[in-house]
């Protein structure tokens, strides 16, 4: 097995989880924060995508679908203040938008051989992802580790646990 294999694997129970906690959500309880000053799932949502796009775009460019006009915009530390549900998408539209994403991202992915997942990661991101090949298999870490983070809202909102 190569190694865009094992890393297009890796990103299977991610995929699984996050869609797993998403699936009985509401528009609203995107916008809930588990806790004062921290991000509700809609902007960490976006947030995640954007990321997933702009990630692989840096080893990859001209690989990945293109967002929505603004969307990254939407989607900073600035504008992970608001609590304002019109100032982001339906949960729908971030599913539909993830898994554009991440079906680019596996596209690219399957045009790598072992040789250039070995390169060396764009320098400004090289202390995350110091390979290629770790900037693709990062993807599932960020993705679960703001999953995890939804377990909570999960439970503020009377969910039961999933996993």
């Amino acid at each position: 097995m190569s190694i865009a294999e094992h890393i297009k694997e890796s990103l299977g129970p991610p995929t699984f989880v996050v869609k797993g906690y998403l699936e009985d959500l509401s528009d609203a309880d995107l916008m809930v924060r588990p806790t004062p000053g921290a991000n509700h799932i809609a902007w960490q949502l976006g947030h995640l995508i954007a990321s997933e796009r702009e990630m692989i775009e840096s080893v990859c460019p001209g690989s990945m679908p293109l967002l929505p006009a603004g969307f990254a915009e939407k989607h900073t530390t600035e504008t992970a203040k608001s609590d304002k549900p019109a100032d982001f998408h339906t949960k729908a539209e971030y599913v539909k938008l993830m898994d554009q994403q991440r079906a680019g991202t596996l596209a690219a992915l399957a045009k790598l051989s072992d040789a250039d997942l070995a390169k060396p990661g764009p320098e400004k991101m090289r202390q995350f992802a110091p390979t290629v090949g770790v900037m693709f298999a990062g993807q599932g870490l960020h993705w679960m580790m703001h999953a995890g983070q939804w377990a909570v809202v999960r439970r503020k909102l009377g969910r039961k646990p999933l996993f």
